[in-house]
């Protein structure tokens, strides 16, 4: 079982795409994690189980449109959609044991300097807490960038 983690960015989908090429026929969980609607804005009017039911409802689509796209590649993926733990990593990580995945695919962005500082990495805390294997995928403009660096 490979965990394909999926945010419906291009990263995510990048992601996927090469984790169809590297693990072709695999059977695959597509995950989306969502945040339900809590103290961002304690003070409004706003019935906070709507938002939440919709924030629920576009993750489930996302989920579906990662499967569709695992499917794409060459996978026998499935969707699953949870609600954010402590954090997104933490999240995958129990979702990952729970599926007992012998893999987490993820997408890169490959922030750096005082960006990756501040937003953090969840593939980097995926990489610091995990007992299983992560492959970690840059998105096609960072690999570009990062060739064109190299020659």
């Amino acid at each position: 079982m490979i965990l394909l983690c999926y945010d419906g960015s291009s990263d995510a989908q990048s992601a996927i795409d090469r984790a169809g090429e590297l693990l072709s026929g695999q059977p695959a969980t597509v995950l989306t994690v969502w945040e339900p609607f809590v103290a961002a804005i304690t003070r409004t009017t706003l019935s906070f189980e709507e938002i939440d039911a919709a924030s629920e409802r576009a993750a489930h689509e996302r989920a579906e449109e990662g499967v569709q796209r695992a499917t794409r590649a060459g996978m026998n993926p499935q969707p699953r959609t949870r609600v954010r733990g402590a954090t997104i990593a933490d999240t995958i990580l129990s979702e990952a044991a729970e599926l007992d995945a012998s893999a987490i695919v993820i997408g890169s962005r490959g922030l750096t300097g005082l960006k990756s500082l501040l937003l953090g990495s969840v593939s980097h805390a995926l990489l610091q807490h995990t007992d299983r294997t992560v492959i970690v995928i840059p998105s096609p403009e960072v690999a570009a960038k990062r060739a064109a660096h190299r020659h």
